[in-house]
């Protein structure tokens, strides 16, 4: 889907989060929208281990997670055009967005989850009011079970497939912009399972270039868990698309994809910005979510694979260059067991 040209004239500082640039977003329907405040979260500056860097904090979204920029578009779209009833498959955060703007738009939602889904996770989807369906087996399944039911005719709100979620996904290139100055990141640093965050800054960026706003593109850093690490794969074969890896469980399940379905995509644009995809442990992981949340910030597990391979991006990392983080979900969704706690 092309955007409108980006207009930096057209920024409505009035309007909540990511509305603040509704001039640039393709609505059908466009006005007063269906809005939980989603967007313009925190961008702070720190540093890790000697590394100076920004913190995207997508955490602080309204569902605690990055995805509620697309969705918001994305519901919007399918109230104007009269749907009372949605459906889509999730390991959890994009669930929770879409029950939680589906409430807030007055329409039902059936959300297929993998049975072994975060049970904080599956707890919020739930207490939006939306029917919860679990699905045996790996993450695949549930995406089977939803395709069947929209075979059947039901309204698919897949953040995958929905050419809106990219849209709202381009929004946080452009509130990095202005946080940083009106200038590009020369690293934009997220994990990537579907990539939707990743391939929908990239085309933010490019809408900033096409204006003439910023004279370079960031280079793109897609951090994988290596127990599922599709891109990883396809790009140290050099592949034009990712072929599926074998499902293993990891942590990091918000990106447990075997294969991305835009991976044609997510590899042309790391490649087009001379990127990388890099991939880190189950222990890594852990650390780097423990280290994170002793400087204050908590994020889940698949948060903390961005930050896990930030020792492998640093020989690449001039002194002088800005690094974007975007840690996409908060720690409360996938709370750590804690033990031996004194009264």
């Amino acid at each position: 889907m092309d955007l409108p040209p980006f207009d930096p004239q057209a920024i409505d500082p009035g309007q909540p989060g990511l509305w603040r640039y509704q001039a640039m977003l393709p609505l059908s329907s466009p006005g007063s929208a269906i809005t939980l405040g989603e967007g313009y979260t925190p961008l702070i500056a720190d540093t890790w281990e000697g590394l100076s860097l920004h913190w995207k904090l997508e955490s602080l979204n309204p569902t605690g997670a990055f995805k509620d920029r697309g969705t918001a578009l994305v519901i919007n779209d399918i109230a104007a055009r009269g749907a009372a009833r949605v459906i889509d498959d999730s390991s959890g955060n994009a669930g929770a967005s879409l029950a939680a703007y589906a409430a807030r738009a007055g329409i039902r939602a059936r959300i297929f989850v993998p049975a072994h889904a975060s049970p904080a996770k599956r707890a919020q989807i739930a207490v939006y009011g939306a029917e919860l369906v679990p699905v045996p087996g790996p993450r695949i399944e549930a995406t089977r079970a939803a395709e069947a039911e929209a075979a059947a005719g039901a309204v698919y709100a897949s953040h995958v497939w929905h050419p809106l979620t990219l849209v709202g996904m381009a929004t946080i290139a452009w509130e990095i912009w202005e946080q940083l100055g009106r200038r590009a990141p020369d690293w934009f640093v997220t994990p990537v399972g579907q990539g939707t965050l990743l391939l929908g800054a990239w085309r933010g960026f490019q809408a900033l270039a096409d204006a003439g706003l910023i004279d370079r593109l960031p280079r793109l850093v897609a951090a994988q868990a290596e127990r599922c690490a599709p891109l990883a794969s396809a790009m140290a074969a050099n592949r034009d698309e990712a072929n599926p890896v074998p499902s293993q469980p990891t942590v990091a399940e918000g990106i447990a994809i075997v294969r991305p379905v835009r991976s044609r995509a997510l590899l042309q644009a790391l490649r087009e910005s001379q990127g990388l995809v890099l991939t880190a442990s189950e222990e890594e992981i852990a650390a780097a979510q423990e280290r994170l949340a002793h400087k204050g910030i908590y994020v889940e597990p698949t948060s903390a694979t961005a930050v896990a391979v930030l020792d492998s991006l640093r020989p690449h990392i001039a002194s002088e260059e800005i690094v974007v983080v975007t840690l996409t979900g908060s720690g409360l969704k996938s709370p750590p067991q804690v033990h031996n706690l004194s009264d």
